[in-house]
């Protein structure tokens, strides 16, 4: 009877033993089918890039809220593009590159577009300094007019 008992209990443990292996295996698969889910960008992670681009179709439309079909195609492309690896860079420079350098929301600082970037502030800078020197001779114009009436004054009182 000792050695049935043995027996069972050492089967029991046989059982037990590959249970917990097949349940760490199953595990184990689980986990990987789970972390292969995440390479899917996101919407958000996709507008993020398509924000900086503007639609090669519609005037004046960011690619992220853009209605029509061609953008929904671009910004698939796009999640595409991230889940392959591509940088936010890496993937603006492929809209340029097919599109030109009108889809960028900001333009590239190279060539004339400086001008974009030096005239408004020059602009103002300019506007300002007018406005002080006006302003300036402003005081000066006053303070002649009220020197002239004292002036005035005097010279009429002399002379009666």
């Amino acid at each position: 009877m000792k050695n049935y008992a043995s027996r069972i209990t050492h089967h029991l443990l046989r059982i037990a033993h590959y249970a917990l292996l097949l349940t760490i295996l199953f595990t184990a698969i689980s986990f990987q089918f789970a972390y292969a889910q995440e390479d899917t960008p996101t919407d958000d992670e996709v507008n993020e890039v398509a924000s900086q681009l503007y639609c090669p179709v519609c005037e004046n439309r960011p690619l992220d809220t853009c209605p029509t079909q061609a953008c929904h195609q671009w910004r698939e492309l796009i999640r595409t593009q991230l889940a392959q690896g591509m940088t936010e860079e890496e993937i603006k420079q492929y809209f340029v590159d097919n599109y030109g350098d009108r889809v960028l929301a900001e333009p590239p600082r190279t060539g004339l577009n400086w001008l974009v970037y030096i005239l408004p502030p020059a602009i103002i800078l300019l506007a300002a300094i007018l406005a002080l020197q006006k302003f300036s001779g402003m005081d000066k114009a006053a303070e002649n007019r009220i020197n002239y009436k004292r002036d005035k004054k005097r010279s009429f009182i002399r002379i009666y």
